[in-house]
């Protein structure tokens, strides 16, 4: 369910429509509890409600910055992955001016029909799912290093170096297929921790005692709109290829753009 929302609902609606939902929804909870438990204005609970507000916003507070910062470290690992990817295409196209023209020009071939499988790829590759067509490009690009014959010293150093740079573009796109496989966010316990806090605090502004009405709707609707912040930063964080704050396909454009310069 998190994967279509992240995938399909705009950043920007995501988060109007989670403010909505929980600073709305508490909003009319409060209005009932009022209305159905008038004493509760009086504020003679206040005491014990404080103590246990505090405790349950301090453990929130802690346990949301905990996944935050996780799920934040799979982001930064993925773009390390994926700028190492690129930064590895690059080489190996400013590498090809040693090469004889007709091998250069063969390799280079190649290697642009790999980056725009690999960027055709992306969207797929985001879910965790592969595309053959991207694998044969892989293999073609291989098979057009293996049939160069070198000639001079520079040649056979910059062959091996290309053959070493070119399992690390292997060896990146695998794991980052593999990332977006297995990184998918909570798993269910820890949703149905995050949601069970979320409501305690929420409920904690609601039953807190506080004749002004306009005062109690404004605490309300600020805890609501925290809530539904965090929210919005733990399901746009649980997958490192998708969603507003995911990594980006720019270094693979990049490798293309450093392609038709070099010719």
């Amino acid at each position: 369910m998190s994967h279509w929302i992240v995938s399909y609902i705009p950043a920007w609606l995501l988060l109007l429509g989670l403010i909505v939902l929980i600073a709305g929804g508490a909003a009319l909870i409060q209005l009932y509890v009022r209305r159905r438990f008038p004493q509760l204005a009086e504020g003679d609970h206040n005491k014990g409600t404080e103590f246990v507000y505090r405790v349950v916003a301090f453990v929130y507070a802690f346990f949301i910055g905990f996944v935050v910062s996780a799920m934040w470290g799979q982001i930064r690992d993925a773009d390390t992955g994926v700028r190492t990817e690129g930064a590895a295409g690059v080489q190996l196209a400013r590498d090809l001016t040693v090469f004889d023209k007709p091998d250069s020009d063969r390799i280079r071939q190649s290697l642009l029909e790999y980056e725009r499988a690999a960027l055709a790829e992306w969207p797929r590759a985001a879910s965790g799912d592969p595309a053959p067509e991207a694998d044969d490009a892989l293999r073609r690009l291989y098979a057009a290093y293996e049939e160069v014959q070198p000639r001079t010293d520079a040649q056979k150093t910059l062959l091996a170096r290309s053959f070493t740079n070119l399992d690390t573009v292997s060896r990146a796109r695998t794991e980052r297929i593999l990332l977006a496989r297995t990184d998918v966010g909570p798993p269910w316990p820890l949703w149905a921790i995050i949601l069970l806090n979320s409501g305690l605090l929420v409920g904690g502004a609601i039953v807190y005692g506080v004749e002004k009405h306009a005062l109690h709707y404004s605490i309300v609707v600020i805890t609501g709109v925290l809530v539904a912040g965090q929210l919005f930063l733990v399901l746009e964080l649980s997958y490192p290829f998708l969603g507003a704050v995911a990594t980006s396909p720019e270094p693979l454009h990049e490798v293309i753009r450093v392609l038709s310069i070099t010719r």
